[in-house]
């Protein structure tokens, strides 16, 4: 099973949804780089459930970092952090009948039975947890230099947030929201779609848009690492992501050449480009402009509806209510995780780039 992503900086995560402990282990990482807990703590807090529109299992994330962290900055060693698991409810699985729309059965035809079935084990998005108290390392070394990161729910349903217009602005708003969009109203629109779902046992999935802004222009190694590439690899890793789309990505399909190269200009000294049509990317590497991707997130598959199944001990057809406390959407609590694997793929990309040193906080410190 492959548990871990990148090259000069990697993370790798371990646990069950309903295990003793979840965790991650991030390695690579230059020494001297601050550690904020309570950042952690915040970026956790955006995941976590909320209200009618998320799950009733709501987990406190008390995290403990116990290695590579001294003083309040990372020594350079492997960084590990352990979160406990406490609210959970096991006995709301039944490992002989999948449920649709999840990983139980195609992880039982890998691992013959012995996977903790619990929760959706090492499936569950549980284990998203440690990947964004990782991600809050990074997303903050890389705000020290100068890079930010924002997603929005771009659409829920058939409901469209506003664009992306003042980047700092709008990424400072994004940040501190547990529900990422722009407008308040569509804000309201969308919460009530997801709480209508509940209410009729169902759910809804949606597109998440995000942008990388402060990122400089040469980074990305063609062919196969690409910027595209990398972040298309770890972002399809998220529970719930079906589909990822680079700047105007299906919509160029529609245009001519002419109206989807992005022409060059020269503003205040650097070169920039008059649209964005390809999201920041040429061949691969960053043009300097910002990176702006989408995600297709699909209908969280736990739902209260009757649905048809399989009986796996008795290979027999059968109908199926699902138990349990279930999100009817997900969108809200995967933009913090989105944000994570896109700072841990960038902070490989320039690690690689510069070397692990460059990302510390305050260049020439010895």
């Amino acid at each position: 099973m492959k548990n871990t992503f990148g090259n000069s900086i990697s993370i790798t995560l371990f646990g069950e949804s309903h295990g003793q402990e979840i965790g991650a282990v991030l390695d690579g990482i230059a020494p001297g780089i601050p550690v904020d807990e309570d950042f952690i703590r915040h970026q956790l807090s955006l995941r976590r459930p909320a209200g009618k529109i998320s799950t009733a299992r709501v987990e406190s994330d008390p995290f403990r970092i116990v290695s590579g962290v001294f003083e309040g900055r990372t020594t350079g060693t492997p960084i590990a952090i352990l979160i406990p698991n406490d609210n959970t409810k096991s006995k709301d699985y039944t490992p002989e009948i999948p449920r649709p729309g999840h990983a139980d059965f195609s992880a039982e035809c890998k691992y013959h039975g012995f996977q903790d079935y619990r929760g959706g084990g090492h499936f569950s998005g549980r284990v998203t947890a440690p990947l964004v108290a990782a991600g809050a390392i990074l997303i903050a070394a890389l705000r020290e230099r100068g890079i930010s990161i924002g997603t929005h729910i771009c659409s829920l349903g058939t409901i469209r947030d506003r664009k992306f217009g003042d980047f700092s602005a709008d990424f400072e708003r994004l940040n501190q929201s547990n529900f990422p969009v722009l407008d308040d109203a569509i804000a309201l629109q969308m919460k009530e779609t997801v709480e209508r779902a509940a209410a009729e046992g169902d759910s809804v999935g949606g597109v998440l848009e995000t942008a990388v802004t402060g990122i400089e222009a040469g980074v990305g190694e063609p062919w196969f690492d690409s910027v595209e590439s990398l972040l298309s690899h770890a972002l399809f890793s998220v529970p719930g992501i079906k589909g990822v789309e680079f700047g105007d990505g299906f919509a160029m399909t529609s245009l001519r050449g002419s109206q989807a190269n992005d022409a060059f200009r020269i503003e205040d000294g650097r070169i920039v480009t008059a649209t964005n049509h390809n999201g920041g990317i040429n061949g691969g590497i960053t043009n300097g402009m910002p990176i702006v991707f989408r995600c297709a997130v699909k209908p969280t598959p736990s739902i209260f509806k009757s649905q048809q199944t399989v009986d796996l001990k008795r290979m027999e057809n059968l109908d199926f209510s699902l138990q349990g406390r279930h999100d009817p959407a997900i969108i809200h609590r995967a933009r913090v995780v989105v944000d994570s694997v896109t700072a841990l793929v960038l902070c490989d990309l320039l690690a690689l780039r510069h070397g692990t040193d460059w990302l510390r906080e305050g260049e020439g410190r010895s």
